[in-house]
């Protein structure tokens, strides 16, 4: 029997993956876990209607994109991918739970990845390799 992952499951998957990057933060800003590299820009933010965490109506997070990425992933699958209501020009917001087992996290981990390359020191992304959200 599968049971649904649980808002806080869901933020342990998202913690994991942030964390697992160099130089990586954490700390709450309005309120919601958020993700810094080397304690300054924030690439990724958890937000939930349950911890009324800006007053999000789904679990899931926001991320920095590269350019085009926000047009292309909300066009592709607007059931999962929107734009978010704060994060910045190319911010873009990935619903968590949609899927009855969980994200995959494999793509959580390829827009995490390409959120924290977008505001990371290139010295800091030189250590991940060429690979998105490795």
């Amino acid at each position: 029997m599968n049971t649904s992952p649980t808002t806080d499951d869901l933020l342990a998957g998202l913690r994991k993956v942030c964390a697992a990057l160099p130089e990586v933060t954490e700390g709450l800003t309005h309120g919601a876990p958020t993700w810094f590299v080397l304690g300054r820009r924030s690439f990724a933010k958890f937000v939930d209607p349950e911890g009324r965490r800006l007053d999000e109506p789904h679990v899931g997070f926001w991320a920095a994109a590269p350019p085009g990425a926000l047009q292309e992933l909300t066009a592709a699958d607007p059931g999962r991918f929107y734009v978010p209501r704060f994060g910045g020009r190319d911010w873009v917001g990935m619903r968590l739970d949609v899927e009855p087992d969980g994200p995959d996290w494999d793509e959580v981990r390829e827009i995490v990845g390409d959120a924290y390359r977008m505001v990371a020191p290139k010295s800091l992304v030189a250590r991940l390799g060429s690979a998105p959200g490795r």
